[in-house]
């Protein structure tokens, strides 16, 4: 059953929790999230069942989520020690008196081969627990060729292998992906994705897509990463101009002199840097550069559920810029 959601204000408390936070501070300006969780009330309660007993209100839940991501907090347990003593975090949650790769919660360990059930140790074959047993037993996978076509992992089976470059260490992961208009830096779509080689690619046609179909010309600044013909093609074919880095090195680029001697191109490429700013702050100030929860589905909420937590930290700033 869904709990209400109400506030109880000085209750067993000398001073309203509402007079303890400054009238500047930056989560009153955030706090205009109620507006749209209002906006929401309908969807929450579809979700619950209308016998038994009340819960936590979804609302209440949000925002604590919202604080976890803002403050850095590692973890719920730690989320809920902090709104023991903190009347911040208690006036911002409503109590009385909260295009990257995102590393899967899965060790390398629970890689094995697809052909061995759940029960099987992957270097015998049997059922047998080794000597050295127990659930965090040594491992040597020296010389093992493994890949995702062969193995997957038995504690997140959404979770690919993949290495961001040469050189770089293979993960276990997913592939975040964000969408930011040019004006304010602020991200406009994300999405997750398994991690392969096409996946930012296709990720942002299918983000461009929608947008597409409007009177005059977009473009869209990206890295050399997204230097591919076919990719180039398609956004041009979307009536938007690809503005993406040229990548020259020991081949040709899609990208011909018509768009990077436009004016245009080189102030897309000195902005585009920006969504870099974006991602690192939800990877490490959110923390989501390893996820705390299992699945495709959960992982990408939660990374999108950062993005929305990114635009609502930035927007007491830009707020303050336009007034």
């Amino acid at each position: 059953m869904r709990g209400e959601e109400e506030r109880s204000g000085s209750l067993f408390s000398y001073v309203d929790l509402e007079a303890r936070v400054s009238k500047d501070h930056p989560l009153r300006m955030i706090r205009a999230v109620n507006e749209a969780l209002a906006a929401l009330s309908g969807e929450f309660s579809a979700l619950y069942s209308r016998i038994g007993r009340p819960s936590i209100p979804p609302e209440k839940l949000l925002r604590a989520m919202l604080l976890q991501a803002f403050y850095s907090i590692r973890s719920e347990r730690q989320l809920m020690e902090r709104l023991e003593f903190n009347l911040l975090f208690c006036w911002f949650v409503g109590l009385g008196v909260d295009g990257t790769l995102v590393e899967a919660w899965a060790s390398m360990k629970s890689f094995r081969p697809k052909s061995l059930s759940s029960g099987e140790d992957p270097r015998n074959g049997s059922r047998e627990p080794p000597e050295n047993g127990g659930r965090n037993r040594e491992a040597d996978f020296h010389g093992q060729k493994r890949s995702n076509k062969t193995h997957a992992s038995a504690t997140d089976p959404d979770a690919r292998l993949y290495r961001k470059g040469p050189g770089k260490e293979a993960k276990l992961c997913f592939m975040g992906h964000a969408l930011m208009e040019n004006r304010n830096g602020l991200v406009v779509d994300a999405c997750l994705t398994e991690a392969d080689g096409h996946a930012e690619r296709i990720a942002a046609l299918r983000r461009i897509e929608p947008r597409a179909d409007r009177p005059g010309p977009i473009t869209l600044g990206a890295d050399k990463g997204y230097d591919a013909e076919d990719f180039v093609n398609e956004l041009r074919s979307m009536n938007a101009t690809p503005h993406v880095a040229q990548n020259a090195n020991g081949r040709s680029s899609a990208i011909d002199d018509r768009t990077t001697g436009h004016a245009g191109y080189a102030v897309s490429q000195r902005i585009r840097k920006r969504i870099e700013e974006a991602i690192g702050w939800i990877k490490t100030v959110a923390g989501q550069e390893r996820t705390k929860v299992r699945g495709r589905e959960r992982v990408g909420w939660a990374f999108t559920f950062a993005a929305a937590a990114y635009n609502l930290a930035r927007l007491p700033k830009l707020l303050e810029a336009a007034a």
